[in-house]
């Protein structure tokens, strides 16, 4: 009878112990995309803008890798992104952009507002895309190579730090 009093503290002293550890282990702030090295899926988007075509799979077929930027008129960190994609295409990087549940008047705002750095914008009025390419959330922004395979994935708004790395693994994808 005298055991049973001991098993709760041994179970309470068991999940203390693990918790511990767990929380002792270094932190992995890389979050690793199943989609990496994996093709677009097929789609054909309408323009989101009244100033840029709309996007389809085949405008990442065409043998030069391009930055997808998935992002919203809506979203307050793709204001803050704004200005470092700006930065990358005059850098000569190629943006094409997917507006993610929007209005092509606030597209045609925000652009007008905070600058265009794309040379296409596909609306994906159901997030469809946004999904089918492990996309959760905007922005984020995915380097595609030349043959429409995903390379790399980037959570979040891009900022100044990003933009050489960004810039590298588009050359990386050139090659």
């Amino acid at each position: 009878m005298r055991w049973t009093l001991w098993v709760p503290l041994l179970l309470f002293a068991f999940f203390v112990g693990l918790a511990g550890y767990q929380l002792s282990q270094p932190k992995d702030e890389f979050i690793h995309s199943t989609m990496i090295g994996k093709p677009l899926p097929e789609f054909e988007l309408k323009p989101a803008s009244s100033a840029l075509p709309g996007v389809s799979t085949a405008d990442f077929r065409d043998g030069k890798p391009k930055l997808l930027n998935i992002w919203a008129s809506w979203c307050l960190p793709c204001i803050a992104e704004a200005p470092h994609l700006e930065a990358l295409r005059e850098a000569g990087v190629e943006i094409v952009g997917v507006a993610i549940r929007d209005k092509q008047q606030d597209v045609d705002r925000f652009l007008e507002t905070h600058g265009n750095p794309y040379s296409r914008i596909g609306a994906d009025d159901i997030s469809a895309i946004q999904l089918e390419i492990g996309s959760s959330g905007v922005p984020e922004t995915f380097v595609i190579d030349g043959q429409g395979i995903i390379r790399h994935q980037h959570i979040g708004d891009v900022r100044a730090e990003n933009v050489p790395e960004l810039i590298e693994k588009l050359r990386e994808a050139g090659q």
